[in-house]
């Protein structure tokens, strides 16, 4: 009984942010700001104002911003592991989580391990608190490499029709350019002509707004890569120029 008891508070502790942290939830009464914290358990955050608190239900939040996390260029950058995954628990449900989750996924897929399954799980630690995250958000993109590269076609498939009829604008950029990543899997001319067709040149040039900037930039590059392989050096040269200029109007 005392064993159960245990494991049932570490899965609480596992879904619960760490600590509080400064930021602002957006709800239609308002936006309250504080230190918040998260509750895997209620599925509530608190929002401390001095001494007094407050509680919000998830299903209230429109929109959550905290502080960046210190250090988490860094991880990112150097694909740290450790320090990804202590972001993802100190920042559950607290912004942070789905890049970080992000980071993570692509750590342990283009990283030094090469391990799609570890990938896959990084990613349904943080879908289990959030559904959306499986098509929406920062995070999605990344867990969608994971399924490719599993073989989980028909999951993969129901993430990207999700994104596209329940996503926002860029989880839809997204899910082309996803599609795009599966054609070229084929890596012949054939498949790279169709993909730059049918998914990186419709984001390079209909995804204009500025939610999807990220999106477009990332088309951009693999449109680069596709004309490189089609031998096409100017184009591949001219998508590469446009996506470092999308990039830069990305802040984070």
């Amino acid at each position: 009984m005392k064993k159960l008891v245990l494991m049932a508070l570490a899965a609480v502790a596992a879904t619960s942010s760490a600590w509080a942290v400064n930021g602002a939830i957006k709800t239609a009464t308002g936006v309250k700001k504080g230190d918040i914290t998260w509750s895997g358990a209620s599925k509530t955050y608190t929002v401390k104002q001095g001494k007094a608190s407050v509680a919000v239900p998830l299903a209230d939040v429109e929109d959550i911003r905290v502080e960046k996390p210190a250090g988490f260029d860094q991880a990112v950058k150097s694909r740290n592991v450790a320090m990804l995954k202590k972001i993802i628990k100190d920042y559950r449900m607290l912004e942070w989580d789905k890049p970080a989750g992000s980071a993570l996924v692509d750590a342990y897929l283009n990283g030094t391990t090469k391990n799609p399954q570890a990938a896959y799980d990084a990613a349904q630690d943080i879908i289990r608190d959030d559904k959306t995250a499986a098509y929406k958000g920062d995070l999605a993109p990344a867990y969608w490499q994971a399924l490719f590269r599993l073989g989980k076609t028909q999951q993969l498939e129901n993430c990207l029709k999700k994104a596209a009829t329940d996503g926002d604008r860029a989880s839809s950029a997204n899910a082309l350019i996803m599609r795009g990543d599966m054609i070229c899997a084929a890596d012949t001319p054939a498949s790279h002509r169709q993909a730059l067709v049918d998914a990186y040149l419709r984001v390079a040039l209909m995804y204009v707004d500025p939610e999807c900037a990220q999106s477009r930039a990332d088309a951009m590059l693999r449109a680069a890569n596709s004309f490189s392989k089609l031998g096409m050096a100017s184009r591949e040269q001219d998508f590469k120029a446009m996506a470092q200029q999308v990039q830069s109007s990305v802040r984070r």
